[in-house]
Formats: C-alpha cells, structure tokens, sequence
C-alpha cells in the first residue's frame, strides 16, 4: 500500500517541473514564470522554503553547488513519482468540475 501523500503546492508543482532539467534558483524562477505565461512569480524567500521542503522529502536533489555560489538542483525519481500522482489527482478534480457543469449544476 502506498503512503498518504499531501498533495503538492503550486509553487511545489511548478519548481518539479522546472526541475526535469538541473537548474539553479533564479533559473528556476524565470522558468516558473515563463511557463506560467508570467502569471506566477516565485519570490526567493517562497523558492528557498519550497526547494527545502522538496529536498527533505526527497522529490529533488541537489547536483552541484560547484565552485559559484548557484546550487543546481534537479528532480528525483521520487519527485517524478509524485509529479505523476498529483497529475491524476488534479485530472480527477477537473473531471468532477466537469461532470458537475455537464449536469447544470453551479460549481
């Protein structure tokens, strides 16, 4: 049986899938804002809370924080994982919305 996973933040959606490639932070805020269509802007003190967060539960890595001062940082296998399992539930949820609006119903 699978553990109960917490479903993931926005912000947390957004850095895993910026992080199918190693990036460093200010990257990963320009990626987030550029896949957002510049709706969503990550500020430093969000990203940095977040990218722990992520860390501590293993769903990205750090690659290298080399000799600059940018730590990259990249998924895991465990962060694609609940990338995927967060896909479906939000499938679910769209297809509730769905269902309800195709009966009349106010949402």
């Amino acid at each position: 049986m699978r553990p109960k996973l917490l479903p993931l933040s926005e912000t947390m959606h957004y850095i895993l899938l910026a992080l199918q490639k190693p990036l460093h932070g200010y990257g990963i805020m320009q990626l987030v804002t550029e896949m957002s269509n510049k709706e969503v802007n990550i500020a430093a003190g969000t990203l940095y809370g977040a990218i722990e967060n992520l860390k501590k539960h293993g769903y990205i890595q750090l690659v290298s924080d080399g000799d600059s001062r940018k730590k990259v940082y990249q998924i895991t296998a465990s962060g694609r994982e609940i990338l995927a399992i967060e896909n479906e539930r939000l499938k679910h949820l769209v297809q509730l919305f769905e269902k309800g609006s195709d009966r009349g119903e106010k949402v």
